[in-house]
């Protein structure tokens, strides 16, 4: 039986008189690709917000591996094994692409100031342990040719790639992927879809919310739907794209 992952417990979200979210229950099981999906405005980003520990619930819980982590900070959750990429690309301007995945692993190294100005032996082991496990990381997703570029020189499509980089660089349990395929092409796309699987192969567990419906069906073993910040549908692709509620919130309803 897999393990379970993630769980959500009847999560609200209020701001002020606004309902972000209402009652919202799901899980991922261990070595799953789980979609959310839903029209824009739909909660789903504010979903991950909650899981990540950047908003506290109004109500409810977000349970990790069993452990309830409801009012978390985000760096506890990221310790615990829990990283996420942003829906607005957010790389460090001023580092190189090898160095943008090297930061993600800052929970885990032991570098402290004495070491860092010194540059003890130490150090430099961790650092060299650093960069071998970047550039495994950068030729996974095709990026390790570009290693020593500044990270926000590359084309649009890169960056998003190197984002996922960097979240893999924290070793997640549960990488939680918000809009990856957004703004790329059809190849970009395609490309994309090919590492996510590659990812689910490798034995890593991805949450991800996506508009593209075709990189969703094509993926996920389970999607969730939200609409207006409640779960409307949940089931496989076929359960889903032929679900009526599901139909009428993304056409509207014939009158």
């Amino acid at each position: 039986m897999s393990e379970r992952i993630l769980k959500t417990e009847h999560i609200t979200q209020r701001f002020g008189g606004l309902v972000a979210l209402s009652d919202i229950s799901m899980e991922v099981n261990s070595g799953e690709i789980v979609g959310i999906i839903g029209p824009n405005g739909a909660g789903k980003s504010t979903l991950f917000n909650v899981i990540t520990g950047m908003y506290n619930p109004t109500e409810g819980k977000v349970e990790m591996l069993g452990q309830d982590v409801t009012g978390w900070k985000p760096y506890r959750i990221t310790e615990l094994g829990f990283s996420r990429t942003f829906q607005n690309i957010r790389l460090f301007p001023r580092m190189t692409v090898q160095d943008n995945v090297i930061v993600g692993m800052h929970t885990r190294t032991k570098g402290n100031i004495f070491s860092g100005v010194f540059f003890t032996k130490k150090e430099k082991e961790e650092r060299a342990s650093c960069v071998r496990e970047a550039d495994t990381i950068l030729r996974l997703l095709g990026l390790y040719e570009d290693r020593f570029e500044m990270g926000t020189s590359l084309p649009y499509g890169s960056q998003r790639k190197l984002e996922i980089a960097r979240a893999l660089a924290t070793r997640p349990k549960l990488l939680l992927l918000d809009e990856p395929a957004a703004g790329m092409n059809e190849q970009e796309t395609e490309e994309l879809r090919q590492i996510v699987y590659r990812l689910k192969e490798m034995g890593y567990t991805i949450l991800l919310i996506e508009h593209d419906m075709k990189f969703v069906m094509n993926i996920c073993e389970r999607i969730y739907v939200l609409n207006n910040g409640c779960m409307i549908s949940s089931g496989t692709p076929d359960e889903v794209r032929t679900d009526p509620v599901v139909i009428e919130a993304y056409l509207g309803k014939e009158e």
